[in-house]
């Protein structure tokens, strides 16, 4: 099934050879947000430049609603763009910001006056159009240029990591409101992100990028709880690797591995595995759970501990491996001390397998 933005075989090749995206393949539902993550490198960008025409693609075909595009000019792509830096027009109001889009496309004033109040009504700047930029605070900022991308009517929203030169707090807020402003709009949108936490935050979907190739596709959910590969796993969220030995192969994504001093049931990720592989085990710090009094524990050292406010981290030697576990913290409850010997308990349905 061909999505509302379909991407076939894309492909962008510098001239000395190597190539930036290497065959995409990638589908997007109307009104979906689908967010490409990655690395500084992997192509994710270079993807977004080819869907709003700033690249030419060295191969592949990109279609919106049907109808190639790759072929148009920016201008006729009915896409528009909110960039990292805002691009906002310092000596413009906030209202005239908005509005140069509507002027170039020589929208009538009664119409173009309509659409600007909108527009900021709906990303809550009404009452401000009469302020310049350096009147704003970054988030508001940032509002102006989703406002003056959201005027113009787009079948298509494109985000190139549009949050990176706020500080941690606002990046928070911002990326709620912008989904909330996406889901109400009903815009089919890309965005780019390096961000993890962005990513899952925002997306519908994540596609995982990496040297130029989507390496996963899925819900955040899925990434998250199902990563196809051991990059996956250590680049979303936080991630333990242990060792362990395939002892029986019980079916395709099940095995026996012995891992954590015994032997467990464990999903693994597609591969060709045999009795007596290596294999590497994630295990995410918040499937670690501390106890002092159980039997089937595996016994651990504490080698540093951090106190994170709602949680604890610590940094535990145990069976050979090191591994970190994020524990909620109640009032009043002390933490485990530097040295001291704790248990660890990790269900079997926590753990995921990777060839060695």
């Amino acid at each position: 099934m061909t999505g509302f933005l379909a991407l076939r075989g894309l492909e962008k090749r510098f001239p000395n050879g190597t190539f930036a995206v290497a065959g995409v393949d990638l589908d997007v539902a109307e009104g979906e947000l689908v967010a490409l993550l990655g690395p500084s490198g992997c192509g994710k960008t270079t993807t977004l430049r080819c869907i709003a025409g700033f690249e030419d693609p060295t191969a592949g075909t990109i279609e919106l609603a049907g109808r190639r595009i790759d072929t148009l000019p920016p201008n006729r792509r009915a896409a528009t763009m909110v960039f990292q830096g805002y691009a906002l027009f310092p000596h413009l109001s906030v209202w005239e910001n908005v509005a140069y889009g509507l002027r170039v496309r020589r929208v009538d004033a009664g119409s173009l006056r309509d659409r600007v109040a909108a527009a900021l009504a709906l990303v809550g700047l009404a009452g401000l159009g009469d302020r310049r930029p350096e009147q704003l605070s970054g988030g508001q900022q940032q509002r102006v240029a989703l406002a003056r991308a959201l005027v113009l009517e787009p079948r298509l929203l494109l985000f190139d990591e549009p949050l990176s030169n706020l500080d941690a707090k606002l990046r928070e807020q911002m990326r709620l409101e912008i989904r909330a402003l996406q889901q109400r709009a009903g815009i089919t949108s890309v965005y780019v992100t390096h961000d993890q936490a962005e990513a899952m935050t925002l997306s519908d979907r994540i596609a995982v990028m990496s040297e130029g190739r989507i390496v996963q596709l899925g819900t955040p959910r899925q990434i998250y709880d199902e990563p196809a590969t051991r990059f996956v796993a250590d680049f979303i969220g936080h991630a333990n690797f242990v060792s362990g030995i395939v002892r029986g192969i019980l079916g395709p994504g099940s095995l026996d591995v012995e891992v954590l001093g015994r032997v467990r049931l464990v999903s693994a990720a597609a591969a060709t595995y045999r009795e007596g592989d290596a294999v590497v085990v994630l295990i995410r710090p918040e499937e670690v759970r501390l106890v002092t009094d159980d039997r089937d524990a595996v016994p651990a050292t504490v080698l540093r501990v951090g106190f994170l406010g709602s949680s604890a981290i610590y940094q535990l030697q145990l069976a050979g491996d090191e591994v970190l576990a994020t524990v909620p913290m109640e009032r009043g409850v002390s933490l485990h001390s530097q040295g001291s010997r704790v248990g660890v308990l990790v269900s079997d349905a926590a753990l995921r397998a990777f060839a060695g």
